[in-house]
């Protein structure tokens, strides 16, 4: 088969590891592996090439996608869909491996459904929110990157005496807040799954900080839309100089860990086997340790955070 991979959305540590990884399977199953250039973008513009060893040597330790990524308005009207299709056909591409969340899955469903081009889906964002697989590719090295930035600012903090609000990304899903907010022993987590109880919050705090406490941390999902009203919060009803810290896109790259690099080789060869065995839409998942396939039905139904995450959070009901 020509078997073709690209990105699809917003980028995470960790492609760099399934590409290459995708290569060189590829090779050994005695497929032939494409890259698509610039995501569903590239794919309309036709910016597909064969990919060699030699392509992605020295690339395992690279934050981002040495192939690009995109999001595309266009790809929603049918006559840049047909393009892309026949800018495949011009390949003769069989399969296409796609990296990416559940928007990326439901443009290359339909694709499928209109051309008859079987994909596979790697869950590839750092939101964690893909339901069925315990990690997506990019989590755990956005949350290090989370992890040393909260440390550098506690120093800080507690120099100061000052509250710092930590903003994660995350879109609606609070997990990488949560759990940034548990191993950095954050005071305050808001995330948007559980309610905040700001009243039993204040009232511990003010405790706490007649009994010494020096500094606060309050880390913020980004999809709570609540940062400011957070900082504002701790300055007037607290009493604690406040400052806020939005992490932004530091959180989309840097170097993979070591997990990251691990599930980038395991999605890729599991995304190949799919492949190999016919199975049509299918997205790749880590569940429980080990690597397995769902079909794309399950993996587009609604993700929640595992509860015995949320019970170790504070002031939550």
């Amino acid at each position: 088969m020509k078997i073709a991979i690209m990105g699809s959305g917003g980028d995470a540590p960790g492609m760099n590891p399934a590409i290459k990884r995708f290569v060189e399977v590829a090779y050994e199953m005695g497929h032939e592996p494409y890259f698509i250039f610039d995501g569903l973008e590239g794919l309309i513009d036709g910016k597909i090439a064969k990919a060699i060893y030699k392509d992605v040597a020295g690339i395992i330790h690279r934050g981002g996608a040495i192939i690009g990524s995109s999001r595309s308005k266009r790809w929603y009207e049918n006559e840049y869909r047909k393009k892309a299709f026949e800018n495949l056909k011009e390949h003769n591409i069989d399969a296409i491996v796609v990296m990416g969340g559940d928007g990326s899955f439901r443009a290359l469903d339909l694709f499928n459904k209109e051309f008859s081009i079987n994909f596979v889906g790697i869950p590839t964002t750092i939101d964690n929110d893909i339901y069925g697989t315990d990690l997506c590719l990019g989590v755990d090295t956005a949350l290090n990157v989370i992890r040393d930035a909260v440390d550098k600012i506690r120093d800080t903090a507690s120099t100061f005496a000052r509250a710092f609000v930590i903003e994660t990304m995350g879109r609606e899903c609070g997990y990488l807040a949560a759990v940034s907010a548990i191993t950095s022993g954050a005071e305050v987590c808001v995330i948007p799954e559980v309610d905040f109880n700001k009243p039993l919050a204040t009232k511990i705090l003010q405790k706490e900080i007649k009994e010494g406490r020096r500094y606060i941390l309050a880390i913020v999902a980004e999809g709570t839309k609540r940062t400011a009203e957070i900082a504002k919060w701790l300055e007037d009803d607290i009493g604690m100089e406040t400052r806020v810290t939005v992490l932004g896109h530091i959180q989309r790259g840097g170097n993979p860990t070591v997990k990251d690099r691990m599930l980038g080789f395991g999605f890729a060869l599991k995304a190949l086997e799919a492949l190999n065995a016919k199975e049509e839409g299918k997205i790749v998942v880590y569940k429980n340790g080990e690597f397995g396939v769902e079909s794309l039905k399950d993996a587009l139904k609604p993700y929640t955070i595992d509860p015995q995450i949320l019970s170790m959070l504070h002031f939550l009901d």
